[in-house]
């Protein structure tokens, strides 16, 4: 009795999943002229508005950045957030102000932003009209 052995399937090649990342943060974008280079006289540079965690570098800020996103398997909204070092040149940046950093070259190993402005001062209330 002679009996048929089954040819193995070929072995599928795996597709590499794409998976669609979040948007890292609400960002906007901003012309910027940048002095010397003639050809590229306007770039788009992000900028995020976050939280003043930590002032104590000289002329460094750290900005903590939250957004919010939706949980796959829960579907919650939960909040994410990262840390940016920022250069704050006139050390003016105190922990618990609300500020906003746009992107720059790189200035060191981990500092690629650039305080732009301070909306709002960590002792001032929020003006309520009632």
């Amino acid at each position: 009795m002679v009996v048929e052995k089954k040819k193995a399937a070929p072995a599928k090649a795996k597709a590499e999943k794409v998976e669609k990342k979040p948007a890292a943060e609400k960002i906007e974008t901003v012309a910027v002229s940048v002095s010397g280079d003639s050809r590229n006289a306007l770039q788009k540079r992000r900028i995020v508005e976050g939280l003043v965690v930590s002032d104590k570098m000289q002329k460094t800020i750290v900005v903590k950045v939250d957004r919010r996103v939706r949980d796959t398997m829960y579907k919650k909204y939960v909040v994410r957030s990262r840390r940016f070092k920022a250069h704050d040149e006139k050390n003016e940046a105190k922990i618990g102000d609300l500020v906003t950093i746009v992107e720059s070259r790189p200035l060191s190993k981990e500092k690629r932003w650039v305080l732009n402005s301070i909306l709002r001062r960590a002792g001032q209330v929020a003006e309520i009209n009632v």
